[in-house]
């Protein structure tokens, strides 16, 4: 019998190195993502959230003076029809009445509205954005059109 050279030992110890590593790696990368589904899923309950809130409005202003964003003096919770949520933003999950939605103060809510034109029709492009403070590069996009 014969027994190992230490070069034999030595390219042992590095090609064992190199697997563990290996191995290692795949799993910080899964440990680090593992709470993407529950962040995709909350995320786009959230948007939903918003984008049922604001599809509940009426197209155009009801009194006819539609600034294509909130008029003087309104505030959500008086919002009337769908452009009046154009360029709202808010830090932290709000309810419709102003009133922070508990655990959800690291999020972040960009609401865009666009006048457009779907196949011939005109209407008005609605996107939420959803986005969270521990990940920057983080978004969750959710769009929808109202037609008149």
């Amino acid at each position: 019998m014969r027994g190992v050279t230490l070069v034999e030992l030595v390219v042992s110890v590095v090609v064992l190195s190199v697997g563990i590593t290996g191995i290692l790696m795949v799993i910080a990368q899964t440990v680090r993502h593992s709470a993407d589904p529950m962040r995709l899923t909350q995320a786009n309950a959230i948007a939903q959230a918003y984008m049922e809130e604001i599809l509940s409005r009426a197209p155009t202003d009801p009194s006819g003076d539609d600034t294509g964003g909130p008029e003087a003096g309104e505030q959500r919770a008086t919002y009337d029809d769908v452009n009046d949520y154009d360029g709202l933003s808010d830090q932290g999950v709000i309810d419709q009445n102003g009133q922070a939605v508990a655990g959800l103060a690291a999020w972040r809510v960009n609401v865009s509205v666009r006048p457009g034109t779907l196949e011939g029709v005109n209407g008005q492009r609605i996107e939420v954005r959803v986005g969270h403070a521990a990940d920057a590069d983080f978004t969750l996009s959710l769009a929808a059109w109202r037609f008149e």
